[in-house]
């Protein structure tokens, strides 16, 4: 379920177009305080991210909320499972593998001690991807 107070900010957010540092701090220090608490919450926040302009603070911040979630909150701790690193390989491959969602799967591949072939698999094909776009150019 998505919290109330988040989906308030995503819909103010989306309504201006753009994730300044103000609403990135409160995001983080006001409505996620105690981190993200749902694969809704991160998926809603991964559609914003595609969605609008955000401060460079932004990126970071979404990083660490989603690599918290995903290697800390979820069991077995430290791990991820295939099951989550399947839902969200999918999840960050959501109209490409974008900077923030590099970032993140890299985060992961950082923090955890484990992780499932999934969310390798993306972070190879998001390789590949930047590859290729640079031999277009």
């Amino acid at each position: 379920m998505l919290n109330d107070r988040l989906r308030d900010f995503i819909d103010s957010v989306a309504e201006t177009g753009r994730v300044s540092d103000a609403d990135v701090t409160k995001l983080q220090e006001d409505i996620l305080k105690g981190g993200i608490a749902s694969r809704i919450e991160v998926e809603s926040l991964l559609a914003l991210d595609r969605a609008v302009e955000a401060a460079e603070s932004w990126g970071r911040v979404l990083t660490k909320l989603v690599v918290d979630f995903i290697v800390w909150n979820r069991a077995p701790q430290g791990a991820v499972s295939g099951d989550d690193a399947l839902w969200l390989s999918t999840v960050l491959e959501i109209s490409g593998p974008s900077p923030n969602a590099m970032n993140i799967a890299y985060g992961i591949l950082d923090a955890a001690g484990h992780v499932d072939v999934a969310l390798l698999d993306f972070i190879m094909r998001g390789r590949q991807q930047a590859r290729l776009s640079q031999m277009a150019a």
